[in-house]
């Protein structure tokens, strides 16, 4: 296949060598410019306009396109960048007179993909403590009732007694901006909760559900501890993050066919977009299993 011929690559190099020494950049940094400014400009080529030329609506199509094909944000970021300081030194050497990627909109970072752990690796987890002394039947309820309502660990560890209905099976979260929300959960946690209720040292404990020292509520970081202790206990691995439980509470919904609207509502997400990275997981995990189960899914077959 021929490689299209770049009209304007000597002008670029050209310019590009000036820039690189006014810069001080090295011939490494002054290389990796010129790849890009180049890949553009074969884009430009293409749109029937050139890199010196394109406005800021063809900036757009181009920066568009990086998308469309996958690359990745950093990618797309650097090939912006290399734009703007382009533009930015056209406009220093009186070449031209506006500037097509200054004002362009911020490009906003995928978020990474939350850490799917599997419900086998769950039930290990959440199995794991020792029931038979107080610290571990409040642990075990602690993790029942994180993986059953998909609460942050934060509004876990600061639930109060007055903000659980045994009876009607909710609980009263208070979430992020003091917003209120009610999450119900099923029967399984119910019963660790009544069992953690039966023996909780209540002198101690003060209004919180599960005090630490003082009557305070737990840290974060205490409860984090605890999960790695865990974790480690039932030879999980990696080791989960202090939000891997809510991330398999969403997850685990939505493999089982819950409607997206009502695990956003469940979460406390302000936009369902927020909650549509769940469904990029789950997503990937059926491009796994069909990688890995159909016949032809796998390479060199």
């Amino acid at each position: 296949m021929s490689v299209p011929q770049l009209k304007n690559e000597e002008m670029i190099t050209g310019h590009l060598q000036r820039l690189a020494m006014l810069r001080g950049w090295s011939a490494k940094t002054t290389e990796s410019y010129r790849s890009d400014l180049l890949h553009a400009e074969l884009f430009f080529q293409g749109a029937k306009t050139a890199l010196d030329a394109a406005d800021q609506q063809e900036v757009l199509d181009y920066l568009a396109s990086l998308r469309r094909a996958g690359l990745k944000e950093s990618t797309i970021q650097r090939r912006r960048s290399a734009l703007s300081t382009w533009y930015s030194y056209l406009q220093d050497q009186n070449l031209r007179e506006d500037h097509p990627a200054r004002h362009l909109p911020k490009l906003r970072k995928s978020r990474p993909l939350p850490k799917l752990i599997s419900e086998q690796s769950v039930e290990a987890l959440i199995n794991a403590p020792d029931i038979h002394s107080t610290t571990g039947l409040r642990d075990r309820c602690m993790l029942e009732i994180l993986y059953a309502t998909g609460l942050r660990v934060t509004e876990l560890v600061e639930l109060r007694l007055s903000h659980v209905d045994l009876a009607a099976g909710l609980v009263r979260v208070i979430g992020k901006g003091d917003k209120e929300r009610l999450v119900p959960f099923g029967a399984e946690a119910a019963s660790w909760l009544q069992q953690w209720l039966a023996m909780r040292p209540k002198e101690r404990s003060g209004s919180y559900l599960f005090a630490g020292r003082g009557g305070k509520p737990m840290t974060r970081q205490n409860f984090w501890l605890r999960i790695k202790q865990y974790a480690l206990q039932a030879g999980i691995s990696p080791l989960p993050s202090p939000h891997t439980l809510r991330h398999a509470f969403a997850t685990h919904l939505l493999n089982h066919g819950a409607d997206l609207r009502a695990v956003q509502m469940l979460l406390g997400h302000a936009h369902v977009t927020t909650t549509e990275i769940y469904t990029h997981v789950t997503r990937a995990r059926l491009h796994d299993v069909v990688n890995r189960s159909h016949p032809l899914g796998h390479k060199g077959r």
